[in-house]
């Protein structure tokens, strides 16, 4: 596995890591204000990057 992949799994925990702390913020009810919805939306749209990323560099 290349170094690339190994970074791109941690990074992509790190952003899950983020999204656990909005989760976190929101407990119990997990109803995300505006600004949370925007933060939740960046983040999962890094997430989807990142694991495309990974994806491709696995499986070359």
């Amino acid at each position: 596995m290349s170094k690339r992949a190994v970074d791109m799994t941690f990074q992509a925990m790190y952003t899950l890591t983020d999204l656990r702390v909005v989760l976190r913020e929101t407990a119990p009810s997990h109803e995300l204000d505006p600004d949370q919805r925007v933060q939740a939306q960046r983040l999962l749209d890094n997430l989807e990057r990142q694991v495309a990323s990974l994806k491709q560099e696995m499986l070359r």
